[in-house]
């Protein structure tokens, strides 16, 4: 056996069909783009939001109005 070839020789059929293993090989897809922030923590933001306008317009106006 030679060391420095491959131990087994190619053959190659002379007529007939020639059928080859497919490897499986990896596939890249596209990244998923994601929200920076989600529906539920903007509606959160958005009723803090509201809560805080609503305390300062309870308390006599908006912030900077007083004499």
């Amino acid at each position: 056996m030679p060391e420095g070839k491959a131990a087994f020789r190619e053959v190659l059929p002379k007529q007939g069909q020639l059928s080859a293993e497919d490897v499986p090989a990896m596939v890249l897809c596209k990244p998923k783009v994601l929200p920076l922030k989600s529906v539920a923590l903007e509606k959160l933001e958005q009723l803090q939001r509201a809560a805080a306008e609503a305390a300062g317009r309870a308390s006599g106006g908006a912030p900077g109005t007083q004499r």
